[in-house]
């Protein structure tokens, strides 16, 4: 199996090779266009593709095949669920109409303008609980010894 993956690898890597001289000029208005150029496009899917199987599927299986794991994900899932929650929450309903309406002009909607908010604090909340978890065992450490 190894070894067919590397022929495999080596078979792409010349195609790619071989399809790099053939690169259309950048200033060609129809270089986008250009049959190596889309060629090119395929191989990137088919390899993006493959990658996001292979990774699906061994981490399912690594998932599946630990007894520990499924709980211990499921509970990292809830607490996610529960941070987007709070987050969605703290998301101003006031503030999120005032500046839906100041950039109504660009299409902002009081949604769109919510989830952002929902986002940006779900970011500032999984931040904090990074550093916490950096720090305090940091911290914990020096007062034990």
């Amino acid at each position: 199996m190894n070894k067919i993956v590397k022929i495999v690898l080596i078979v792409i890597s010349l195609l790619a090779a071989v399809l790099w001289f053939f690169m259309p000029n950048p200033e060609d208005p129809n270089a986008i266009d250009s049959g190596s150029m889309n060629f090119m496009f395929i191989i990137t899917y088919i390899l993006l593709g493959i990658a996001v199987i292979a990774t699906l599927f061994f981490g399912v299986q690594k998932l599946l095949s630990t007894p520990g794991s499924l709980k211990k994900s499921l509970f990292a899932i809830g607490g996610l669920a529960v941070i987007v929650a709070v987050s969605y929450g703290l998301s101003s309903g006031d503030e999120a109409k005032a500046i839906a309406d100041a950039m109504a002009d660009k299409g902002a909607t009081e949604g769109t303008v919510k989830n952002i908010g929902m986002g940006l604090n779900v970011f500032f909340i999984l931040t904090i609980v990074a550093v916490a978890l950096m720090v305090i065992p940091g911290v914990k450490k020096l007062f034990v010894k």
